[in-house]
């Protein structure tokens, strides 16, 4: 507190512990707040016909019944092969259902793939990376009913979590939470 006298520091002093004491009578702690949080997600995977909705984190804590409703739902579709999806994945869709103000289910294009399946996607599909990051259980493309895509696809981007690739020829938007980037395809 360079340059101040020794009263300015007593009154600085005073008013944070004034304010954060103020603060922390009106607003919860953040492990109270998160202690009582209970986040839930909804999905339908537009390959299988699969439907659930699954509360992944209460009290405080992951729900492991919940997180393998997920993993085995967003699950490769062509090998069934299962994988853990990203914890912060989760977290991103979850900031996008309150970004987009709905509860509407995920309709889930991709989830995971399985290094196989997604080899064979990139050799035959445009638009698909040889290094995607639907491999290590962090990206999804989907869409949500009620919500046009390119709302969806600012909605991503304005979270500013990762990447976002807007496909409107296929209808879905990818999200994934490697490094911030934003792409169109076909560009």
């Amino acid at each position: 507190m360079n340059g101040m006298n020794d009263r300015q520091r007593a009154r600085r002093r005073f008013l944070r512990s004034g304010i954060g004491g103020a603060v922390a009578l009106i607003v919860p702690t953040r492990r109270a707040a998160a202690a009582s949080d209970v986040r839930t997600l909804a999905f339908r995977n537009l390959h299988t016909g699969e439907f659930v909705r699954a509360t992944y984190w209460a009290a405080g804590r992951y729900v492991r019944e919940g997180l393998s409703q997920i993993d085995r739902l967003l699950r490769d579709h062509r090998t069934n092969a299962v994988h853990p999806i990203d914890r912060r994945l989760l977290a991103l869709l979850d900031d996008l259902h309150d970004r987009l103000d709905t509860r509407e289910a995920f309709e889930v294009i991709s989830g995971y793939r399985s290094p196989a399946s997604n080899a064979m996607l990139a050799s035959t599909t445009g638009g698909v990376s040889p290094t995607s990051l639907h491999v290590s259980g962090m990206a999804v493309d989907i869409r949500i009913p009620g919500r046009p895509l390119p709302t969806l696809r600012n909605a991503a981007e304005a979270l500013r979590a990762g990447g976002v690739g807007y496909y409107p020829d296929s209808d879905f938007v990818h999200v994934d939470v490697g490094r911030v980037r934003y792409w169109s395809h076909p560009a």
